[in-house]
């Protein structure tokens, strides 16, 4: 039961995030850019101004589906950011830039996170059949071994998600700063909206990492015997 409750919770703390981050992209993408740049023209001029010419800015279909690929060196850009041109889209079109940035200096965090992802791809595939399998084998027979194998592989994806919030704070850090010295955002309702939206796009990423580290320690109960069910 008290599995369910912490579920329910998580689902619940991030419905709201999400539904509150999806207001403020609504409510700022009216607050229009004095420059008239849109979200492409801002994340190529950020790559200029950083002496970064191998990364190509590029559209995809969706909504808050933007992201930076490193294999392939790409910004991709959502639909409502690649051509609008207002406050929401600058701060989303420069974070994601942000990202582009950490990776030509080598940004440590960002690095790690790379290098955890092939670990990251096999215990997100594993995690429920090993977890799953490893309640009913210690239930019926009580050995604790391959529930030990699902709590080390849920620890492994936990990590990742806190491995992941720096390199999102950081990458907004550097977006905001670079709007802010460049002069790409005119006046302080352009650069606060920025700022909010990409208060409320990193608390996704606190959440998402909370709500693993609640699942990961009642697990590790389980191991312990400290669960209530």
């Amino acid at each position: 039961m008290s599995y369910y409750l912490i579920i329910g919770a998580v689902f619940i703390i991030s419905m709201i995030v999400q539904n509150r981050l999806r207001s403020k992209f609504a409510h700022y993408s009216n607050v229009h850019l004095q420059n008239g740049m849109s979200g492409k023209e801002i994340a190529e001029k950020m790559l200029r101004d950083n002496g970064i010419q191998d990364v190509q800015v590029i559209s995809v279909p969706g909504q808050l589906t933007d992201h930076y690929n490193p294999q392939n060196k790409t910004i991709n850009l959502s639909e409502g950011v690649y051509m609008q041109r207002n406050a929401a889209a600058a701060a989303v079109a420069a974070h994601e830039t942000g990202h582009a940035v950490q990776h030509a200096v080598g940004y440590a965090m960002l690095q790690l996170r790379s290098k955890m992802v092939p670990a990251v791809n096999i215990s997100s595939r594993l995690l429920q059949f090993v977890l799953m399998a490893g309640i009913l084998v210690m239930a019926t027979s009580g050995n604790k071994t391959l529930l030990l194998a699902g709590v080390i592989l849920f620890a492994v994806t936990t990590l990742f998600a806190f491995v992941t919030l720096p390199v999102e704070y950081d990458a907004s850090n550097r977006a905001l700063a670079w709007l802010r010295s460049s002069g790409t955002l005119a006046n302080n309702a352009e650069y606060e909206g920025a700022q909010d939206s990409l208060k409320w796009a990193a608390r996704t990423y606190v959440v998402a990492a909370l709500g693993s580290l609640a699942q990961l320690i009642y697990f590790a109960s389980l191991l312990t015997g400290r669960s209530s069910d």
